[in-house]
């Protein structure tokens, strides 16, 4: 009988530690894809700078 109490004790903490373990889980994947998200936006950034500049030099290059 001890045994069973103490089991059916253990049964929420285990429920808890599972439920803490997908939270942290979600918060990790949450992180990649704000990262990844923030590599694509850099991207595109440099891409917009080099164009930039390729237009600046172009123009540049007229006006002489």
């Amino acid at each position: 009988m001890t045994y069973f109490t103490s089991h059916s004790m253990d049964v929420p903490s285990m429920h808890q530690e599972l439920v803490r373990d997908r939270i942290r889980m979600l918060h990790r994947e949450a992180e990649e894809h704000r990262r990844a998200a923030d590599v694509v936006r850099l991207r595109r950034a440099r891409r917009d700078v080099e164009r930039a500049s390729a237009r600046l030099r172009h123009a540049l290059l007229r006006l002489v």
